[in-house]
């Protein structure tokens, strides 16, 4: 049986014995509940995933321990109903709850996780989402306590991906992560199943035969995962040596999720790459190549969005989209100037950054859509933190050409002002020949020239050079 995309409002679960809706491959019930299957006989790996109604109304739940300060827990209460509203889930609650030590069964005191149950029963939401990583353990917990789905935010965000994943590549990622994160969830899917007795004494039950079977089936379908991927990531370093050959400049735009890279692109490129005010609108590379000075050419690269806490698991299995980043000339950091956490998301990139080994790779910080800053001292405020960044907004095409002239300045070298005798035109024509001239300004006295040139060049010409 063909494997179903998943798409939302669905996500994949462990394969169960429940009895499937009908035993046709109907678009409504595809992929099906496999049927049973003797003990002994391993089960296609393409089966131990069905497709389950995705729940629409959620009660987001944020943990907030001794060593997070409010303005943090704030931060992430609203990443984590960002991520949800990605997803098409209907927020009904939101609520952090503050412990002073983990518990092992639910995360929190037995006292305040009765309490949780007690209001997502009076809400009737469909699921419990939790801001932080719950152990498999758990989710089991917490699901027979409130008798809904409980998920975190690692589910959810390969739940996020994998609705956007556009290219072969990315959905082998995506499905690499949902098995490594599936794995350790199997056990409990199978208690009733372990308690069946059968066969000679001291065998195996059949659930506990059957988990093994699926492990090992799962086991080896990361396997093959990982080998696809490893062709990948060397299809990509062909393509990227061919690249090299080019002496041409390579540009990374990189920052947080909805920064607005994939619009910046647009702007710049006419790349007509997919843009949404969602979250991980863009999880596959796109390079187009951009003109800037004097025609200089530079390759332009939009690469996957970063965010806080993410899975493990999509860290390993995004490295060859994120290796763009690493291995670029330049790396532009759009932030979203609008976004009340920009401090925190520029942090995060360059903890991501400094990650990939790219933190002394040349930058260029981006301030975007200034157009939704409606308080102009907030701008500058902004501007002054960020001193030698560029205010832009890609939505209406502002600031771009400043951006094309720092971009071209950073490739080409260093800008320098030098005042020349008004008699001097053969200094300006040397430094047409050797350098490139930025402006010209002719004065009754002087003559004022800004030009990019290098540092033998500049030896020659340091007594004319100016502040």
């Amino acid at each position: 049986m063909a494997a179903a995309r998943i798409q939302p409002p669905f996500r994949a679960r462990p394969w169960s014995t429940a009895a499937s809706p009908c035993n046709t491959d109907c678009a409504q019930c595809l992929p099906l509940t496999i049927p049973k299957t003797p003990a002994h006989t391993e089960i296609p790996m393409q089966e131990l995933f069905t497709v389950e109604p995705e729940p629409q109304k959620a009660f987001l739940i944020g943990i907030r321990d001794g060593s997070m300060d409010e303005a943090e827990a704030q931060s992430l209460a609203r990443e984590l109903a960002g991520l949800a509203e990605t997803l098409g889930v209907e927020i009904l609650d939101q609520t952090t709850v503050k412990i002073r030590e983990k518990h092992p069964k639910y995360g929190m005191g037995l006292g305040k996780a009765e309490e949780i149950a007690e209001r997502s029963k009076d809400l009737g939401v469909d699921c419990l989402i939790f801001d932080q990583d719950i152990t498999p353990s758990q989710q089991r917990n917490w699901e027979e306590l409130t008798g809904v789905s409980a998920i975190d935010r690692q589910e959810l965000i390969i739940q996020i991906f994998a609705s956007r994943a556009r290219t072969r590549e990315a959905e082998l990622q995506i499905e690499l992560a949902q098995l490594k994160h599936s794995l350790p969830r199997l056990t409990h899917k199978y208690i009733d199943l372990s308690r069946q007795r059968g066969g000679r004494y001291g065998t195996k039950g059949a659930g506990e035969t059957k988990l093994e079977l699926d492990r090992r089936s799962i086991l080896r379908r990361i396997h093959q995962l990982e080998e696809e991927i490893k062709e990948v990531r060397q299809h990509r370093s062909t393509q990227r040596k061919k690249r090299e050959k080019i002496p041409i400049p390579t540009c990374a735009l990189v920052g947080y999720t909805n920064a607005g890279k994939s619009s910046l692109l647009n702007a710049m490129t006419n790349a007509e790459v997919l843009a949404e005010d969602k979250l991980f609108a863009t999880l596959d590379p796109t390079t187009r190549r951009l003109e800037v000075g004097r025609g200089q050419p530079v390759l332009l690269t939009d690469t996957v969005g970063f965010i806080r806490r993410l899975p493990h698991d999509l860290v390993d299995a995004f490295h060859a989209t994120l290796e763009e980043a690493s291995l670029a000339d330049i790396l532009l950091i759009v932030l979203d100037a609008a976004d009340p956490d920009v401090d925190r998301h520029y942090d995060t990139t360059l903890s991501v950054l400094k990650d990939l080994g790219a933190e002394k790779t040349p930058k260029i910080i981006i301030l975007n859509k200034i157009d939704k800053v409606t308080n102009p001292e907030l701008l500058k405020d902004l501007e002054k933190r960020y001193s030698d960044s560029v205010s832009i907004s890609a939505l209406n095409r502002t600031g771009l050409d400043t951006l094309a002239r720092r971009i071209d300045l950073l490739i080409s070298g260093a800008a320098y002002r030098f005042r020349f005798p008004v008699n001097r035109h053969d200094l300006v024509a040397q430094l047409h020949r050797s350098g490139t001239v930025l402006s010209e300004r002719y004065e009754e006295t002087y003559i004022e020239v800004e030009a990019r040139l290098g540092e033998r060049m500049l030896g020659t010409l340091k007594e004319w050079l100016i502040e």
